[in-house]
C-alpha cells in the first residue's frame, strides 16, 4: 500500500498589495527610531533580497479558515472523493482566525472544525484538528496523515496551510512586507498505484533557536506595548537555515536511496528568494553537485510569503501548469522541504 496525494487546491486572494504601496510608509527600527535610509531603497533592497514584488491579501470579511474552505472545495473535487469519507482533516495555521482590524486570535473552535462545518461534513468520525507547526506545518500534516494511513487507522485525509499574516504583521517593521494570505489544500490517501511519499525527515531546535520567530511588541513606541505581532531575528534565520536545512533534505533524500540526479523538483517553502536558492545549492553540494536549472520553481514574487500556505498552493499550481516553465510528469521524483517557528524543519521524498 502506498500514501499518496490525490487531489490538490489553493486559494490565493484577490487583494494585491504592490511594493509600491509600502512607499507611504514609516519604517522604524525596534528602539523606534526611524531608518537613515528613505523608503524608496528600503524597498530596493527589498526585492533584491527577497524577490518579492507583490503580495496577496484577504478580503476584509474573509478569515484563515474561510481561505482554507475554499482550498479544500477545490481539492476535494480534484479528487473526485465524497467528503464524507474523510477519516482526518488536518488544519495547520500558526495564528488562528484574526478578523479584519482586531488583535485577537480566535482558535475556538479549531480551524479544522470550522472547514469540517463549512463543507458540511455529516460523519463524526471524521477527526479534525489543527497543528501549530510554523511554515512547515504543512509538511507535516501531510507526515501525519501518512502515518495514520500507514497504521491503518485512516484512509482519505484533507491537509490544509492556510494563514492570514497580513493581519498580524506590524507595519512599522520593514519585515512585515514579506508576509501574504492564502491557503492550499491536499488529498491524501491509501492507494494501490505505484508512486507516493516514499521518505520523510522532521526535526525541531529549541536550545538556542526557540524564539528566532515569537510575538512582540511593534517599533512605534507610542503604540499600545501589549499587542503583539509576528516579529523574527532574520540574520539568526537566514544562517540557522542555510545550516541545517540541506542536511534534513539530505538525510531524508538518503532514507529513499534515490540518486539526487533523478531528483526532478524541490517544493521548498516560499520565505526568501535568495536563502531558498542558497539553500538548494547548499544541498547539492552536500552531494558535490551544481544545482540544476529550473529544479525550484517559485512563486514568491507575486504571491509573497504565506508560512504554511506556500507549498501546497505552489505544488497545486505546478501540477495544475499554471507556473511557467514548471511542470510534472507521472514518475516524477520530487521533494517538499521546509523551515520555520519552532525553529522546525521537514522535508518529504515523493513519486509523484
Amino acid at each position: 500500500m502506498n500514501v499518496r496525494i490525490t487531489g490538490t487546491g489553493s486559494f490565493i486572494p484577490s487583494e494585491i498589495e504592490t511594493n509600491e504601496d509600502f512607499h507611504q510608509h514609516q519604517f522604524l527600527n525596534e528602539d523606534g527610531s526611524p531608518f537613515k535610509q528613505n523608503t524608496d531603497i528600503i524597498i530596493k533592497k527589498f526585492k533584491s533580497i527577497t524577490g518579492i514584488r507583490e503580495r496577496r491579501y484577504a478580503k476584509q470579511h474573509h478569515n484563515a479558515s474561510d481561505l482554507a474552505f475554499f482550498a479544500a472545495e477545490k481539492a476535494i473535487a480534484d479528487a473526485n472523493i465524497n467528503p464524507e469519507e474523510l477519516d482526518y482533516i488536518i488544519f495547520a495555521h500558526n495564528f488562528g482566525d484574526v478578523k479584519h482590524n482586531t488583535i485577537q486570535s480566535d482558535i475556538l473552535p479549531s480551524l479544522a472544525s470550522r472547514v469540517k462545518h463549512s463543507l458540511r461534513i455529516k460523519n463524526p468520525k471524521c477527526v479534525a484538528y489543527d497543528i501549530l507547526f510554523g511554515c512547515p506545518g504543512w509538511a507535516e500534516g501531510v507526515i501525519q496523515a501518512n502515518a495514520f494511513i500507514k497504521a491503518g487507522i485512516a484512509k482519505k485525509c484533507l491537509v490544509i496551510g492556510g494563514e492570514t499574516l497580513s493581519r498580524v504583521v506590524d507595519k512599522y517593521d520593514r519585515d512585515s512586507m514579506i508576509y501574504s494570505d492564502g491557503a492550499g489544500a491536499t488529498i491524501i490517501e491509501a492507494s494501490n498505484d505505484e508512486g507516493g511519499i516514499i521518505t520523510h525527515e522532521t526535526a525541531t531546535f529549541t536550545y538556542d533557536e526557540a524564539y528566532y520567530l515569537y510575538f512582540g511588541k511593534s517599533n512605534n513606541q507610542e503604540l499600545c506595548k501589549d499587542t503583539r505581532y509576528i516579529k523574527m531575528f532574520g540574520r539568526k534565520i537566514y544562517e540557522f537555515a542555510l545550516t541545517n536545512v540541506p542536511l534534513a533534505m539530505k538525510a531524508c533524500l538518503d532514507k529513499s536511496n534515490i540518486d539526487i540526479k533523478d531528483l526532478k523538483k524541490i517544493f521548498i517553502h516560499q520565505a526568501n528568494e535568495k536563502m531558498d536558492e542558497a539553500i538548494v545549492e547548499r544541498f547539492y553540494k552536500l552531494y558535490n553537485q551544481e544545482m540544476p536549472e529550473g529544479i525550484m520553481p517559485m512563486n514568491i514574487h507575486k504571491f509573497g510569503n504565506s508560512s504554511v500556505a506556500t507549498i501546497p498552493t505552489l505544488f497545486d499550481m505546478v501540477s495544475k501548469g499554471e507556473v511557467e516553465n514548471q511542470n510534472i510528469q507521472k514518475g516524477d521524483i520530487i521533494m517538499f522541504a521546509s523551515v520555520g517557528a519552532g525553529m522546525n524543519i521537514n522535508a518529504i521524498v515523493y513519486k509523484y
